[in-house]
């Protein structure tokens, strides 16, 4: 069997790498992830295909991170993986709803957006290193 005592502290700082580099790109090219929301809610091929992906890698998340773990880090990781498993669904079931949710939240709130991912993905490199 594998070991992944350390699966935690990987997804933690590769979520916190995408998030902080994603905020990044936003601040760089403001109204990219505007546009990537109207793209998405006028696409239904998008949309199963996010979903999807989105499933996928919650579930890998969950699975390889233990929810009955000694290791808060592992608890979060799992439940954020079941987080992205049920978002996945909704997008699948409710996709013309959710993208509408999400197009109204963005706009004139973009910076601010991209700033709170620079912060979840400090915040996730900087739970993860210790971990190492």
């Amino acid at each position: 069997m594998p070991d992944l005592s350390l699966a935690p502290a990987w997804t933690a700082l590769f979520l916190g790498l995408f998030a902080l580099f994603a905020g990044i790109g936003e601040l760089r090219q403001a109204g990219h992830w505007q546009k990537m929301l109207e793209e998405m809610g006028a696409s239904p091929a998008l949309q199963l295909i996010a979903a999807l992906l989105e499933l996928f890698l919650g579930a890998a998340i969950y699975i390889v991170n233990p929810w009955a773990s000694a290791d808060w880090l592992s608890g979060a990781m799992s439940v954020l993986g079941g987080l992205m498993i049920i978002e996945a669904l909704v997008v699948l079931a409710f996709s013309d709803v959710y993208m509408a949710f999400w197009l109204r939240r963005f706009g004139p709130m973009s910076k601010l957006w991209a700033w709170l991912s620079i912060l979840i993905g400090i915040a996730g490199i900087a739970v993860a290193i210790p971990h190492f």
